[in-house]
């Protein structure tokens, strides 16, 4: 054949003439305008895939080969200039077909091996197949049946991207069977990466919003109840108070009526308001629609096996099987890489000179932005751009953020507290007098020496900022703030159910995920060999037993590994204030406890960072190894892991200070060991609260700036950074390529895929436990997380508008698991604040002090009442101090803190009857505080409804106004019955009173009497 021979070959007959019908055909390189405008009168328009093989169909065209040889230069832009002007700028660049007029919903990426040659080599397409296809190149898919021309060498069949290949034909042919439209573009700026663009034409959206059950408005709208009286003229202030803080959005405006709902029905389409059709589905339900459909489709075919011999046979074993009883959804295809992404679009940019408005945009500058801190958040935005799960969770952050207020102000006041009565309080004021001349027993063996009481002087002034009367107050405080704000979250989450028409909505059971088909399949052929059909097959507790015992052990050995790096922590600490005891500088040995302290938490704060992003990580794979049946399991099941990994990682620190940190450590001259060597550690004369306190607040406010903000501001940029260069590179070797404007789908695909709402809600939770599970210790928790969480709601609104991919919209009623985490940690939190007030504070030892043993009714005389008295002489061998005369003097009693018999008693050493009456106080105290404030919590739960009054008297108004609705349907259709039947009647009557001479010379007209169609 020589190089300019013109071929003729069948065109497709419903195949589309004309500025786009680029997308719908491979053949032509380039076509007359004239010849367009000829077929085009001629011919119907098919916006759909072509279907049927070319051969099949009975118009001739030329395929023109060696253009260029011709007279057309393929590198000018006249060819293209001669069908449309700017086909991109008609698409809004990717935001709509080719046409102009269809939506791109959804988008579907592949990989595909790009032929270097390809653009000046002219291809001939043999359609052999009967799957759906479209192109926006002229030039068919690579490898697509493909025979080239002379000059061009076989190239190596690669059976891995052909199955890929066919999977894609197969998978598209079935969505067009169900009714979408789709267009494929390759002629992108990304080398290798092709897309395809989904519509959901007018008929499907009908069908899926009905099979979906989705409420929509109707034409019927009513009167929303408004306050009267008092409650009306409070609002109306409140309103024009808080007007400037209202964001500028028209979701966000008070509504005086609202439409009637109900679920969208084909048969009833007269009932809603279908005037602009093109925006009764907004775009976030357009995409959950296409998704619907997108994982119930199937794929079970594939072109070519993996192998050859054996593996193949296997492998047509395997698809054999698959057509039974597997299926490959959406899921699978993207989990097996057939296709590597698939989202929905933005609805534009966000930024730039000449942007249209949209949603995007005014997100961005009302919502996503650190200048607007200040405002409510447009949650009904949220939820028409992201859907109801996405804007549950931002209105659930920011009922909690607004919540953290009065706490923070509480918070603050009793801080306060604690500075104005620093100088009353007796007991530091004791600790700090040097006439005393208290000489407290060695920290250490040998190394340490005797010191003074009045060195713990800053330690224990410091301790009473948190460890006063207040923090019980404010314990009890924050206990029923806890269970006011769920009271206050589930009121809040009726009123944004009630108006997003969610009432009444029952999730659904949701498809099988890809890994439980595989692995549902792996099971039917291992039980092939039978030779009997079976039915179907499912995955038991006998299937997932290993799984099972691997996650047991595996979460066994993560605690245990926490555990072991708290207590190698101890050993840092312990080791580390023995070598700076021996320190020669004086400010050294002055200052032990607290650099060891901040060290130690330090230590703490980096490896609980580390072990948080390990853990995470192990927990999907724990997960994932178990095989959940749908998503909802797997991330029920992957969020309860999570959570007591992290749980615990952040929080063994924590309660080893609180709870165990000096209870075992003996006393002078029978102490506690480690390794025989190492002395357990005590907490400071003033009690381990302020050693607390300062734990607390670094790993709490480290975790917030490190974790939270650094990480999700950091590591998008250096991602999106990584991207840039990538392309950049790309960009380089290909200035073609460089030289077009990205389409919104391109521009898209290079954003950080939605990783799912895990991470967002773990770490508020984690945050929700520093702020009520030990804030006895301190109360400044609550005002820490407010200015976090300030900066938090923008950094995450940033974050999804402009770093991330569309998320799928979905529809979700609540919160789901997270809300019994949050009251599992409110229970235990009322429990943690008990044994912290009790036993961490000296709060029940000076309560025991001033009624039983005070003799003048005062605290003066306290510090020495929890001292005991040890006779330096009875000191083990080897654990004297080396330098007895440290402090000048020759000591023959130190005091330690404890409640023991003195050296002259009978029973020396011995626990004494006060500590007995101590601990009996703190167990009461435990008991009486737990009970009263759980009795106060759940008192709280039930004087507050669950359903805000007015949205019960909303949502029976709209049963009732349905019901009318009906009824009036149903008496219309009565009447037009009943009006049928009269005039029926009627002309009955009419043909009986003709005569009969009149009748047999219009024989016919009787006939005709009863031949009238009915319209109705």
């Amino acid at each position: 054949m020589d190089k300019d021979e013109i071929h003729l070959r069948r065109l497709p007959t419903a195949a589309p003439w004309g500025p786009h019908a680029d997308s719908e055909f491979h053949g032509v390189d380039f076509l007359p305008e004239d010849l367009n405008e000829a077929l085009e009168t001629g011919m119907r328009v098919n916006k759909k895939y072509s279907c049927l093989p070319a051969e099949e169909k009975g118009i001739h065209i030329i395929n023109i080969r060696a253009i260029e040889d011709i007279g057309y230069d393929q590198h000018e832009s006249t060819l293209l200039n001669s069908l449309s002007k700017n086909p991109d700028a008609d698409c809004k660049y990717g935001l709509y077909f080719r046409d102009g007029k269809r939506k791109v919903d959804y988008i579907l990426v592949y990989h595909y091996k790009k032929s270097s040659a390809g653009k000046t080599l002219t291809r001939r397409v043999h359609h052999n197949d009967s799957s759906a296809r479209s192109a926006r190149q002229d030039q068919p898919l690579p490898g697509k049946g493909v025979q080239l021309e002379m000059g061009e060498s076989e190239p190596h069949v690669d059976y891995h991207e052909d199955d890929k290949r066919f999977r894609r034909e197969e998978y598209e042919g079935n969505l067009v069977e169900a009714g979408l439209e789709l267009e494929r573009d390759e002629d992108t700026k990304i080398h290798g990466v092709g897309f395809v663009k989904i519509h959901a034409p007018w008929h499907v959206l009908c069908r899926e919003a009905e099979f979906l059950k989705l409420k929509m408005p109707t034409k019927k709208m009513y009167q929303i109840n408004q306050t009267h009286g008092l409650l009306k003229k409070i609002n109306s202030v409140i309103q024009k108070i808080t007007e400037p803080i209202q964001p500028k959005v028209a979701e966000h405006k008070p509504q005086m009526v609202k439409r009637l709902s109900y679920p969208f029905s084909r048969e009833k389409q007269h009932l809603f308001d279908l005037s602009d059709r093109d925006s009764f589905f907004d775009s976030k339900t357009r995409s959950t629609i296409v998704y619907e459909i997108l994982k119930r489709t199937t794929c079970t075919k594939a072109k070519y096996s993996m192998g050859k011999g054996e593996g193949r046979k296997k492998e047509t074993a395997l698809l054999n099987k698959r057509r039974k009883c597997g299926k490959y959804g959406i899921t699978s295809l993207l989990a097996n890489g057939v296709y590597s992404a698939a989202y929905p679009l933005h609805d534009g940019d966000y930024e730039g000179e000449n942007v249209e408005p949209n949603d995007r945009k005014l997100l961005c500058e009302e919502w996503a932005s650190y200048g607007v801190f200040y405002k409510y958040q447009p949650i009904d935005l949220v939820r028409k751009y992201f859907g109801e799960k996405i804007g549950l969770y931002f209105a659930w952050l920011g009922v909690y953020t607004q919540m953290l207020i009065p706490a923070s102000i509480v918070g603050i006041i009793v801080f306060l507290y604690g500075c104005a009565t620093v100088d009353e309080n007796i007991p530091s004021m004791e600790m700090c007098d040097q006439r005393n001349n208290i000489t407290m027993c060695p920290l250490c063996d040998r190394t340490c020496s005797y010191w003074k009481m009045s060195s713990a002087c800053a330690t224990a002034r410091a301790s009473h900022l948190f460890d006063n009367p207040a923090t019980v107050f404010f314990s009890v405080f924050m206990a029923l703030w806890a269970a006011t704000f769920m009271e206050h979250w589930k009121r809040k989450q009726m009123r944004l159910n009630y108006r997003w028409d969610l009432t009444g909505f029952e999730e659904e059971e949701d498809h099988p995920r890809a890994e439980y088909e595989a692995k549902v399949l792996e099971k039917s052929l291992r039980k092939e060999h039978k030779h009997k059909e079976t039915d179907k097959e499912k995955l038991t507790w006998k299937d997932r037993f290993p799984a099972y015992l691997t996650n047991f052990v595996g979460i066994i050995f993560m605690v245990g590994l926490t555990f072991a790096i708290v207590f190698g922590v101890i050993i840092y600490r312990i080791s580390t204030a023995a070598a700076l005891a021996i320190s020669s500088t004086p400010s050294g040995r002055s200052n032990v406890r607290v650099t060891v302290t901040a060290t130690a938490v330090i230590i703490n704060l980096v490896v609980i960072i580390i072990l948080d992003e390990v853990y995470g990580c192990i927990a999907r794979w724990l997960t994932q190894i178990e095989v959940p049946k749908t998503d909802k399991n797997f991330e029920e099941r992957l969020i309860f892991k999570a959570f007591l990994l992290k749980f615990v990682n952040a929080y063994t620190p924590i309660f080893y200070v609180a709870f165990f940190k000096g209870r075992f450590v003996g006393r002078p001259g029978d102490y506690v060991y480690i390794f025989h060597s190492f002395r357990m550690e005590e907490c400071a004369p003033g009690g381990c609260l302020m050693e607390l306190c300062i734990q607390l607040s670094i790993i709490m406010l480290g975790k917030q700036l490190i974790q939270n903000n650094l990480f999700e501001i950091g590591i998008p940029k250096m991602k999106k950074f990584i991207r840039y260069m990538k392309l950049k590179r790309r960009r380089s070797l290909d200035h073609e390529e460089h030289m077009k404007k990205k389409q919104r789908y391109e521009v898209d695909y290079n954003l950080e895929p939605f990783a799912g709402l895990t991470p967002e809600y773990m770490e508020m939770i984690i945050q929700f436990g520093f702020v009520t599970l030990f804030v006895a210790s301190f109360p400044l928790a609550p005002l820490f997380a407010l200015l976090n969480n300030i900066i938090e709601i923008r950094l995450d609104a940033k974050k999804f508008v402009t770093e991330l991919r569309r998320p799928v919209a979905v529809r979700a009623k609540d919160i789901g698991i997270w809300y019994n985490i949050l009251r599992g940690i409110g229970k235990l939190a009322v429990i943690i604040n008990a044994f912290v007030i009790s036993f961490t504070s000296d709060f029940i030892p000076r309560l025991v002090y001033l009624y039983m043993y005070s003799e003048n009714g005062t605290m003066h005389g306290f510090v020495n009442h929890t001292l005991s008295s040890f006779n330096v002489s009875d000191f083990q061998a080897g654990t004297a101090p080396n330098d007895p005369m440290d402090l000048g003097y020759e000591v023959q009693i130190c005091r330690y803190k404890d409640y023991r018999e003195p050296p002259w008693s009978e029973n020396k050493y011995d626990i004494s009857k006060d500590f007995w009456a101590v601990l009996a106080a703190r167990l009461a105290f435990v008991i009486v505080f737990q009970n009263l404030v759980m009795f106060m919590s759940e008192f709280v739960d039930w004087i507050i409804p669950d359903i805000p009054k007015d949205i019960s008297q909303q949502i029976h108004k709209e049963k009732v106004l349905m019901v009318e609705v009906f009824m009036r349907e149903e008496q219309g259709k009565l009447q037009m019955l009943e009006t049928w039947k009269d005039k029926e009647k009627k002309k009955g009557e009419n043909c009986n009173n003709h005569s009969p001479r009149l009748s047999r010379s219009h024989s016919g007209s009787l006939s005709s009497c009863h031949s009238y169609p009915l319209d109705v």
